[in-house]
């Protein structure tokens, strides 16, 4: 990185601080295990709040437990600029993926005080909550209930396996604030992520200038057959559940391949019951996801999808309940906002390229409302959501450098 500022951050101190917020919830392959709303996940946003209150912030929790981090700015009128991620993690996650953008984000916040530093505007650092969705099966939801793209009320009633609601989970864990859960006015949104992809470091790019973000549609999906014994039923009287689910997950594998590369479908979670090896499974539940930088792709395998896994089902016999949970549209980010991503990594001679995310994140909500744009950072092999995902030091300190870069430009915009 070439020393054309002298407002740089601390790097070493962004390393030291991602491997301490990595204890909480460490596995012993390396990785991290910090669920939404458990205790681990209370312990991980007690850790924050108490670095946030060194650092001279001021917090404040929503009704959802999205946490908001805030230094002021010179002239109060100003909106705040806002830059954030998540500290959820996915079963068996890795360190980095939502963990970077937050502590990203202090370690900004903790360079303009070391700077001596005050911006026009006020700067806000956001933890949403439950952005991997891994818990209680409703990804984005903190960024989702602010943004009012779900209700309170219905994700509050959301359960996980064991019966525990998100309403309850909050109160469990003390983090169901008293602030209101929507959309407030600001000026900006800054994400900064790892890419969870291999094109960056394929192509040996430092930063990934994100344009916008993929579409999406996402289905719970139901086979029910009938249980029999596994024994005595000959083929012509099986209602099989799992066949049935097997020949649609590979008619997901098959409309994702008949994109080329652009092509994304997954089946990513499978219940078979009764689960037992020598009984027919009379039933399947398991999830389905679409994704593709067009809009209109995403309409058109949604038409496909639908009346074909139901042909499916009716020839073997079976009932398919097949429901869809929400179909995001295509995301692009603001202009001005990428623009000072891009000026950021020119300026400190980084390697950059533009690319789409594949992955969905917070900030696609948040552009419904704030202008938005987000920094891409390789991740070792592309690899993510497995406990092997890795970043170099020099990677995190070149993303923290672009974040803080071009908030503070944001910051200091002329009006």
């Amino acid at each position: 990185m070439s020393a054309q500022t002298n407002q740089t951050i601390d790097g070493a101190r962004l390393w030291d601080s991602l491997m301490d917020m990595a204890r909480f919830g460490a596995t012993p392959k390396g990785g991290v295990r910090r669920l939404t709303l458990t205790d681990i996940d209370r312990q991980g946003r007690g850790h924050f709040a108490a670095l946030c209150e060194a650092a001279g912030l001021s917090l404040r929790v929503d009704a959802i437990g999205n946490m908001f981090a805030r230094r002021e700015g010179r002239d109060p009128s100003r909106l705040p600029v806002l830059m954030g991620s998540h500290l959820d993690s996915q079963p068996s996650g890795g360190k980095f993926d939502g963990a970077l953008g937050v502590i990203a984000g202090l370690e900004v916040m903790r360079s303009l005080n070391d700077l001596g530093i005050t911006t026009e505007a006020p700067i806000e650092l956001v933890n949403w909550t439950d952005e991997e969705g891994s818990r209680f099966g409703h990804s984005l939801m903190g960024s989702g209930v602010w943004a009012g793209v779900y209700p309170l009320e219905k994700v509050y009633s959301l359960a996980d396996l064991d019966g525990v609601t998100v309403k309850s989970a909050l109160e469990d864990i003390g983090y169901a604030g008293p602030e209101r859960a929507q959309a407030f006015p600001a000026d900006a949104y800054f994400e900064l992520h790892i890419e969870q992809g291999p094109i960056l470091e394929r192509e040996g790019k430092a930063i990934g200038i994100v344009t916008g973000a993929q579409a999406q549609v996402w289905y719970d999906a139901v086979c029910i057959g009938q249980d029999s014994h596994a024994g005595t039923t000959p083929p012509s009287a099986r209602r099989d559940a799992l066949v049935c689910a097997a020949r649609i997950i590979d008619l997901v594998d098959r409309l994702m391949r008949a994109r080329g590369e652009d092509g994304r479908g997954t089946v990513g979670q499978l219940q078979v019951l009764p689960n037992s090896r020598n009984v027919i499974p009379g039933e399947v539940r398991f999830s389905v996801e679409f994704r593709h930088p067009s809009g209109a792709e995403i309409d058109r395998l949604a038409a496909e999808f639908a009346p074909a896994a139901g042909a499916i089902a009716a020839s073997c016999g079976v009932r398919l309940d097949l429901t869809e949970l929400f179909r995001i549209p295509m995301q692009p980010f603001d202009a001005g906002c990428v623009a000072l991503v891009r000026a950021a990594a020119a300026r400190h001679g980084l390697a950059a390229r533009d690319i789409v995310s594949g992955a969905g994140h917070d900030a696609v909500y948040v552009a419904r409302h704030v202008p938005t744009a987000m920094i891409f950072t390789p991740c070792k092999d592309g690899l993510s959501h497995n406990e092997a995902e890795s970043i170099e030091p020099e990677e995190a300190r070149a993303g923290c450098q672009v974040l803080f870069d071009a908030v503070v430009a944001r910051a200091n915009r002329a009006l």
